[in-house]
């Protein structure tokens, strides 16, 4: 099968043609493990698969290094708006595309960049999927692993976001403290983890564990999370510049809620992978 390499500021996929190929949940398991591996595979955060939905003409799945499915993808749903013009399945510059998430917008700038209308942010414990009171919101409560008791703000952009604002996001050890929140009992289904440093506020510097990948050079739907958790604390406007150690995205968290997230993707290489 054919298959494109591509990235949104560092966070990179594997991208598969499931229109033109057909491939069962099982094989998608294995693919993912397999390809995304960086030493014995194509190497990657995941793999992007786009195929034809129910809700809408296009759907997109996503699926991480360990072979789980995850919910949504921002920087990949970016990804994706490009990947099926080039494979002439769209036109643009807008397309909606079906997503774990929901049908979400997607508009192909001149520049290249990508703008993704991700919907509405949810803060309820329910909306989340956390433990406790379902109607609850979690803004900036004292949640703890180990010895490690840290304030953070739950929020979901379709998938599971634990954010928390410190005042050094070089000084944290993500490797040590990601896994530790990341399976915390408060989130059945495990949660992306983000560290966020406030430098101005119209500008944010974030560093992310993401669920079932680890470190991650960038992470979209953590972008916009941390965006609306940086604003519903008072530390942030509603539009900002959130700086990753990939590039940069620019998060507009609109008065109604919705979030819209732009930023550049690329196309690294294409190849053939035996099945």
């Amino acid at each position: 099968m054919t298959f494109a390499k591509m990235h949104g500021i560092g966070n990179d996929f594997v991208m598969l043609d499931g229109i033109k190929e057909t491939f069962t949940d099982e094989q998608l398991n294995r693919l993912a493990v397999a390809m995304c591996d960086r030493r014995f595979g194509v190497g990657s955060d995941g793999i992007i698969l786009a195929c034809r939905g129910t809700c809408s003409a296009l759907r997109m799945r996503m699926f991480n290094p360990d072979g789980t499915e995850g919910e949504m993808c921002g920087n990949g749903v970016r990804c994706l708006a490009r990947f099926l013009v080039d494979q002439g399945y769209a036109q643009g510059p807008e397309i909606e595309v079906e997503t774990g998430a929901g049908v979400l917008s997607l508009r192909l700038l001149d520049d290249g960049q990508v703008t993704a209308n991700m919907g509405k942010a949810r803060l309820t414990r329910g909306e989340i999927g956390m433990l406790g009171p379902s109607d609850e919101e979690f803004l900036s409560q004292p949640i703890a692993a180990d010895s490690i008791e840290l304030n953070g703000t739950a929020v979901s952009m379709g998938n599971p976001h634990i954010v928390f604002i410190v005042d050094d996001v070089n000084a944290v050890p993500l490797e040590n403290w990601g896994p530790l929140f990341e399976n915390h009992p408060l989130f059945p289904n495990r949660t992306n983890v983000h560290f966020v440093q406030v430098l101005s506020r119209s500008h944010l510097k974030q560093r992310t564990w993401e669920r079932g990948a680890g470190i991650t050079l960038a992470c979209g739907t953590g972008a916009c999370s941390c965006a609306v958790a940086a604003f519903l604390n008072g530390k942030s406007e509603r539009v900002v510049k959130v700086s990753l150690p990939g590039g940069d995205l620019w998060i507009d968290y609109k008065e109604d809620g919705t979030v819209l997230m732009t930023g550049p993707v690329e196309t690294v290489f294409k190849g053939d992978w035996l099945l």
